[in-house]
């Protein structure tokens, strides 16, 4: 891994990057000859470019625990590069856990009975308080005359309109949260940083860690590669419109009610 680059070169953050669609979008961004630095951060120490690519690409990893603190710091180093930052991609998120001896199992709620106020707090602070840190700090870093896509994975449970099945309370709730947040944080970046694009992104169902539980209810066809997926949204990028306002979009670029 390099350092910084401090000259102009135009730069892609990913956030949680030890995630399986994360990896994929690193790997699509590693053949991107647009980007010239990528910056991975997350809370393990190592993370290395995978592939054989031609882009004689600088890439650059930092920790993060992800604590308001951290977050702040890393920003802060980020702040360097400011002006050339025209990607950054917020990958965090949790659907479940298992047993650790510093966690309570966590799993998606069926009925009323099964909510645990210890894991929805889990849930809304992986879902929504963390990437909305992320954002805080952001605001001054993205602020330049250069576009610049933030890219959030959310879910198409976390569309209110959309609820017609029920259950799975917290992370339905922690979505729908993360979604305000962003709708919202797009309206003070419309005033402090208009060249910022904000999109909450459904990947759909991927075949990751988060999702392997629930794999076998999935419909044929429809549990979709990380590699895939990370296409898909590199697609959605193509057709943006930098009009200062949140978009909530699906693996097809399909438009999802909030």
């Amino acid at each position: 891994m390099n350092n910084l680059v401090l000259k102009p070169v135009n730069s892609a953050v990913i956030i949680g990057s030890s995630s399986g669609i994360a990896n994929a979008i690193v790997d699509e961004l590693i053949e991107d000859v647009d980007i010239e630095q990528i910056i991975t951060i997350s809370q393990n120490e190592n993370s290395n470019l995978s592939g054989n690519h031609g882009n004689d690409i600088n890439h650059v990893h930092k920790v993060c625990n992800y604590s308001a603190q951290s977050i702040a710091n890393v920003c802060q180093d980020l702040s360097s590069i400011k002006g050339y930052l025209v990607k950054v991609f917020i990958c965090n998120g949790r659907l479940h856990s298992v047993n650790t001896e510093d966690e309570t199992a966590i799993s998606p709620e069926k009925r009323l009975e099964e909510i645990n106020p210890e894991s929805m707090q889990a849930l809304f602070h992986s879902n929504a308080i963390v990437p909305m840190l992320w954002l805080q700090q952001l605001a001054t870093v993205v602020n330049s005359k250069q576009n610049c896509v933030i890219s959030v994975l959310s879910a198409r449970v976390g569309s209110i309109s959309d609820n017609h099945l029920g259950g799975w309370y917290s992370y339905r709730a922690s979505k729908a949260a993360l979604n305000m947040l962003l709708k919202t944080t797009a309206i003070e970046y419309a005033r402090r940083a208009k060249n910022v694009k904000l999109i909450a992104f459904h990947p759909g169902t991927t075949d990751t860690e988060l999702s392997k539980p629930f794999q076998a209810n999935v419909p044929e066809g429809k549990l979709f590669t990380a590699g895939f997926v990370a296409k898909q949204l590199m697609k959605t990028h193509q057709q943006l419109v930098f009009d200062c306002k949140a978009e909530f979009l699906d693996w097809q670029g399909k438009t999802i009610n909030w």
